[in-house]
């Protein structure tokens, strides 16, 4: 099941350089996808979508710096910060067994190994070592680390996720 023809990468965090270099702060800090990309979307903050060519690609300490053709000044980056960067689904390699992208897991259904719903999965969030799937329900939100332990199964198909929930300590 495709989910979303372009998935969000990261953010352009600040302009680099007199050359039209952008730093971008990916979502997941292990991607490696914009190596992997020869174009990208960009939505500025005004909601407007350009899709610019990748020109050049490296590393940086918590970001990537890119450069796009047809961008090279400082201005014209500057006018790119605070946007989100996209990639477009049929350009990345799709994930292995197993993996997922974080797309595709928002908006499934979360339901105990009873099968009770728990709610939505909200959000994934990169805030540790593993994400954190965020489900939203009728007990409130619920934070669960995706792994194994803690979701035993995910079916994209059937759009829902097994939950086994963290167990509330005193």
């Amino acid at each position: 099941m495709a989910g979303p023809a372009h998935l969000e990468i990261g953010y352009v965090a600040r302009a680099h350089g007199l050359t039209g270099e952008i730093a971008v702060r990916p979502f997941d800090p292990a991607s490696e996808s914009l190596y992997e990309l020869s174009r990208v979307l960009v939505r500025t903050r005004g909601g407007e979508e350009l899709e610019l060519v990748i020109d050049s690609v490296r590393p940086a300490t918590k970001e990537i710096l890119l450069s796009f053709e047809d961008y090279d000044t400082r201005t014209a980056a500057e006018g790119l910060v605070g946007s989100t960067v996209l990639g477009f689904r049929e350009d990345l390699a799709a994930p292995a067994e197993g993996e997922y992208f974080q797309a595709d897991l928002v908006g499934l259904a979360a339901v105990d190994e009873a099968g009770a719903s728990l709610g939505k999965v909200e959000a994934v969030w990169d805030s540790g070592p593993v994400p954190n799937l965020v489900i939203r329900g009728p007990g409130g939100e619920l934070l669960v680390p995706f792994t194994d332990d803690f979701v035993p199964s995910v079916d994209l198909e059937k759009r829902r996720v097994v939950i086994r929930p963290p167990e509330l300590t005193d």
